[in-house]
């Protein structure tokens, strides 16, 4: 089961009154939780979504290379060209 963490986190006021505006009655949060679990979750979908473009872009770039451009590889080989 997964573990709840609670964090602290310092704001500015600058920071602090734009957060104010998205919380409460005329925001669009119920409270201050919800919208930096709803920030994670969005910045968490933009990693993942330029992960999967980059592993798109490669494949496509693979398949349009030529027959005579491949070559075996082991396993050893790809992680360690992946590492880096």
């Amino acid at each position: 089961m997964a573990q709840t963490t609670t964090m602290t986190v310092r704001l500015g006021p600058v920071l602090s009154d734009f957060v104010a505006t998205n919380v409460g009655k005329d925001g669009s949060y119920e409270n201050v939780s919800e919208y930096v679990r709803d920030l994670i979750r969005r910045d968490k979908e933009r990693v993942e979504t330029e992960a999967f473009v980059r592993l798109q872009t490669e494949l496509t770039r693979a398949f349009a290379a030529p027959e005579n451009s491949y070559g075996p590889l082991t396993a050893a080989e790809v992680i360690a060209r992946n590492k880096g």
